[in-house]
């Protein structure tokens, strides 16, 4: 594990991907932190979700900057305003979407976070290149320790 450095991220800074149609912002890499977390923001856009799934190596907390989400951990749907914190261990199952008009503001901490990352950069990647099906999402993720619910 390498020597995190100080980290100074002014808005609009860091590195930008498409994660299936949410843009988002990496504030911090898992290499800028030395592999102990990283933080990104995300925006998401009216009707976009992801399914109900669970990381096996990583711990996710996401935190409403702007608008709301729902939010469902496998105890029901729940609605997540603007400062609101959801903290998903890792090995726990988790979803949200944004069912209202209105664009919402995530900021996303993973710890560690280098599986995650490169999952979201494969996306970003791939997607350049062709539209994704859900069979190539479903091989992305397992490759990166993510398990989508059934």
């Amino acid at each position: 594990m390498s020597t995190a450095t100080v980290i100074f991220s002014a808005p609009g800074e860091g590195r930008s991907l498409d994660i299936l149609g949410a843009p988002a912002l990496y504030k911090a890499a898992t290499a800028d932190t030395g592999g102990r977390f990283s933080v990104m923001e995300q925006a998401v856009p009216p009707g976009y979700g992801v399914p109900m799934h669970r990381h096996a190596d990583e711990d996710e907390a996401l935190y409403v900057v702007d608008g709301e989400i729902v939010v469902d951990c496998g105890q029901g749907p729940r609605r997540a305003t603007a400062g609101t914190l959801l903290f998903a261990p890792r090995g726990s199952f988790h979803t949200f979407r944004n069912e209202s008009a209105a664009p919402a503001r995530l900021l996303v901490i993973c710890s560690p976070g280098n599986r995650l990352e490169a999952c979201f950069t494969e996306f970003d990647t791939a997607a350049r290149a062709t539209p994704l099906t859900p069979a190539d999402i479903g091989a992305i993720t397992a490759r990166h320790g993510i398990e989508i619910a059934a």
